[in-house]
């Protein structure tokens, strides 16, 4: 064999692994952040599921339960896509359901106490959705969902 023809594919197989490695590690860093583009979203909608029930509660005093599931299973996706204080903001909205819960089951608590409860819970879950529903999807489509879907929770 010739020394040419061996350095050339040498040369050839060194560039074509470098190439296909890189093209695998971009495919493979963009359906990581695909993923958890997506447990944002789903995060953000379990949010306002929550939103609405708990303004329904503040303003009614019925109370229904809320919901966590997606927030429990999407959470290390959500951890390694939001920045710390953004992670931190939806950690509170969910911290903030013990309030909710709170609220719910203490007979004790006086009227007023338990609305000002809830409408910091109702902040805690808006602060929360209104960051994912910024940061999770393009412009084009959270300004269509303000008017579908956060709108439908600002009782």
């Amino acid at each position: 064999m010739n020394v040419d023809t061996l350095l050339t594919a040498l040369v050839g197989a060194f560039f074509g692994s470098s190439g296909w490695l890189l093209v695998g590690m971009w495919l493979q860093r963009r359906a990581a952040d695909r993923a958890s583009r997506n447990a944002a979203r789903a995060v953000y909608f379990e949010l306002v599921m929550n939103e609405i029930d708990i303004g329904v509660a503040a303003e009614h005093l019925v109370f229904q339960p809320l919901r966590r599931g997606s927030f429990d299973r999407l959470l290390p996706e959500l951890a390694t896509w939001c920045a710390p204080d953004h992670l931190e903001l939806v950690v509170r909205a969910y911290m903030s359901i013990a309030g909710y819960e709170q609220a719910q089951r203490d007979e004790s608590l006086p009227d007023p106490v338990r609305k000002a409860v809830l409408q910091t819970v109702l902040q805690q879950h808006r602060a929360a959705a209104e960051l994912l529903r910024r940061t999770s999807f393009s412009a084009r489509e959270a300004a269509r969902l303000s008017k579908t879907v956060v709108g439908a929770g600002s009782g």
